[in-house]
């Protein structure tokens, strides 16, 4: 005899041989809603004032909330029939003067199977790998999708999507140790997929990448978080995320390497007109280097820090009008400033510029510079830009 399968992560859905019945095709909510909350009680019958009050709430949408429960159940239980004939009245029975989901019915149900082979107890790890990656496997996204937005389905989502994060920490790690780095890449990819702001995920995805000889991707997948973090919420990857990005992008090679190649490598791919622009955690390491180079020197270094706000008079700036500004000004420090010079993104909403043997009142007259070329050719623009100078020294942070 075939088992009825019963899909509620992700798509919710009832599957008897060739025949399927999904909640991606049938758009009758409350059936679905009525269907699911059977599912998720069915070792006990559920009475009818429960159902109303979960399908209508205090406001019934009929005079006779008993009748209009009774249509539910017709249109639930035609729905069913669809898997094989009558499988409705056998899937959900009329008990104890309530309604229940027919237990004896043989059927696998994707959030036990997802429970169980997650909950695994052996101390082969092996055996744990294989039981983690089938769980992984059942999980299509959360809980009842659909029905996100009732009360009594969020905590259920919420141990299952928190579940489902656990094991992929769990997981990942017993891969990387057995060199299996694409599963482990592919697996990350899918979770931040499910959770984007998990910085300790992108961090493993980033390493299984680099260790799959991925560099590009690695430094694509810590691009995309560093401007989602920047665009979302103003702020820098962590520094496990940023220490991540410098072990996958690091150039390991067992054998010697030619003076040659490696000339070939300090040679810059692009050498574009204008400033150089890096990411912030390296524009601190050449910081620091210029900061002891001084002590040699003496030769001045300055650091400016430019930053976008919103005009006096203009409403608070959208993310849309504040990536644009940053574009902007992003391509007007480029060009204004000399190929010597370096600059980084350095929060939601600034730049931060090294201007090497540079005074104060010169640094200051190239920020004026960098600002009124922006003025002039954005004059509509909705942003005010602001700027200030500090000295670097050896004994000063870095900002």
């Amino acid at each position: 005899m075939q088992l009825l399968s019963i899909q509620t992560l992700g798509e919710f859905s009832l599957q008897y041989g060739e025949n399927k019945v999904s909640d991606r095709d049938n758009r009758s909510k409350k059936s679905w809603l009525l269907l699911a909350y059977l599912l998720c009680n069915k070792d006990r019958p559920v009475s009818q004032k429960k159902l109303i009050e979960l399908l209508w709430g205090d406001d019934p949408a009929s005079s006779n909330p008993e009748n209009a429960l009774k249509i539910t159940f017709h249109r639930t239980r035609t729905m069913l029939d669809k898997l094989w004939p009558n499988a409705g009245r056998e899937l959900i029975v009329h008990r104890d003067a309530g309604y229940a989901w027919n237990g004896e019915v043989p059927c696998t149900l994707d959030m036990e199977e997802f429970d169980r082979l997650g909950n695994v107890q052996t101390e082969d790890e092996e055996a744990r790998i294989a039981s983690y990656l089938q769980a992984l496997s059942l999980y299509q996204g959360d809980f009842l999708e659909k029905l996100s937005s009732e009360t009594w389905v969020i905590p259920i989502t919420t141990h299952y999507h928190n579940r489902y994060i656990e094991l992929v920490m769990e997981l990942v790690p017993l891969l990387m140790q057995r060199e299996r780095f694409a599963e482990a890449a592919q697996i990350c990819r899918a979770a931040v997929g499910v959770e984007p702001y998990h910085e300790p995920l992108h961090a493993m995805l980033i390493r299984a990448l680099g260790a799959c000889g991925d560099q590009k991707a690695a430094v694509a997948a810590y691009e995309d978080l560093t401007k989602k973090l920047f665009d979302d919420f103003g702020i820098l990857p962590s520094e496990e995320i940023r220490q991540a990005y410098r072990e996958a992008t690091r150039s390991l090679n067992d054998q010697s390497l030619p003076m040659e190649q490696v000339l070939e490598h300090l040679q810059e791919q692009d050498p574009a007109s204008g400033a150089l622009q890096c990411e912030y955690d390296y524009f601190k390491v050449l910081c620091f280097v210029e900061a002891r180079a001084m002590e040699r020197s003496g030769k001045a270094t300055h650091i400016a820090l430019l930053s976008i706000t919103a005009a006096l008079d203009s409403k608070p700036l959208s993310k849309r009008s504040m990536n644009t500004a940053l574009e902007h000004l992003q391509d007007e420090i480029r060009t204004n400033l000399r190929r010597g010079d370096t600059f980084a993104r350095c929060s939601g909403s600034q730049f931060i510029v090294m201007l090497p043997q540079a005074n104060y009142e010169n640094s200051c007259m190239v920020c004026r510079r960098i600002i009124g070329a922006y003025t002039r050719k954005y004059p509509h623009s909705p942003v005010k830009l602001h700027f200030m100078v500090q000295p670097l020294t050896p004994s000063i942070s870095v900002p």
